[in-house]
């Protein structure tokens, strides 16, 4: 998904600045950890019905796009 950024806000008065998808308070750290312990993404929607499917892959498309920026320093 190159167009994550749609789905995306930051606002420092929503979830400290955390990334979340906009009009809702769902950080994209929660969609994650979600995935991370398992939950599919049929059980996120049906526990979440304001996100949609692009909200969630926007959520990885967003944590891919933060990993491919971040830069090893050697010790």
């Amino acid at each position: 998904m190159h167009n994550y950024q749609e789905y995306i806000s930051l606002n420092p008065a929503i979830r400290f600045g955390k990334p979340c998808i906009k009009g809702t308070r769902i950080a994209i750290q929660d969609i994650l950890s979600w995935l991370a312990s398992g939950m599919t993404n049929d059980e996120i929607l049906d526990d979440f019905p304001e996100l949609t499917l692009d909200d969630i892959r926007a959520a990885l498309a967003f944590a891919a796009d933060s990993e491919r920026r971040t830069r090893l320093i050697a010790a």
